[in-house]
């Protein structure tokens, strides 16, 4: 019997787009059910992620795998012979999950604060973001990606951000590629491949809700 794979997806989340990318690259068929996260989280939602009620939620044959993070290592351990996205090398490994744990805390972080200022705060939050991304350029140095040759974990972790850090350069906040022109190159090759051009929200529609969204938390 052919596994039942479903995602429980909201089209602008960064978060979802981790996993819809890690699925592509291991050419896995999955099911996407979008949800209404904002005003009407469905009963499968509630029922399969009932400690934080959040997207995504990977569904493998019935069975619930939450936090995107999580669900990535999940595909890559499930279907561990189809194109690796974590070194076989325990070093490596370790290395990769400490950067992705950086994209998690730092970059995440930042981009929130950033997200959420307004006037004079912007600046601060925007240059604490740049030296964030910043040393994310000098670790990635003159590999092609993070993993070295090939597409893996750290990168499926952080690009799926670039389409809200655009949203922010299009508004006239950054000037990404001045400031960060490493990770300007790096975004231009992930996109390159169909797994991470095709899981990415389309950035005219993410500029609009974002944009909307900013006014009704009274940022604009």
């Amino acid at each position: 019997m052919a596994d039942e794979i479903v995602l429980l997806d909201f089209w602008p989340s960064p978060f979802a787009a981790r996993v819809k990318i890690a699925l592509a690259e291991k050419a896995i068929k999955y099911e996407s059910k979008e949800e209404d996260v904002i005003s009407n989280k469905s009963p499968l939602l509630l029922q399969m992620n009932p400690v934080h009620k959040k997207i995504p939620v990977l569904i493998h044959n019935g069975k619930p795998v939450c936090e995107s993070l999580i669900a990535v290592q999940y595909i890559e351990e499930v279907w561990n012979d189809r194109n690796p996205l974590l070194s076989s090398d325990p070093y490596q490994r370790a290395q990769a999950r400490f950067w992705v744990d950086y994209v998690e805390k730092m970059i995440y972080e930042h981009w929130s604060k950033f997200w959420t200022s307004k006037g004079e705060e912007i600046e601060i939050a925007k240059k604490e973001f740049i030296e964030a991304l910043k040393l994310l350029e000098d670790q990635l140095g003159d590999n092609t990606y993070f993993g070295g040759d090939n597409l893996g974990f750290v990168d499926i972790a952080l690009v799926p951000f670039y389409s809200w850090f655009k949203v922010y350069d299009t508004l006239g906040y950054l000037n990404l590629e001045s400031d960060c022109p490493k990770f300007i190159a790096w975004v231009k090759r992930c996109l390159q491949k169909e797994s991470v051009s095709k899981s990415l929200p389309d950035q005219h529609k993410l500029h609009e809700y974002a944009t909307e969204l900013r006014k009704k938390l009274g940022l604009q």
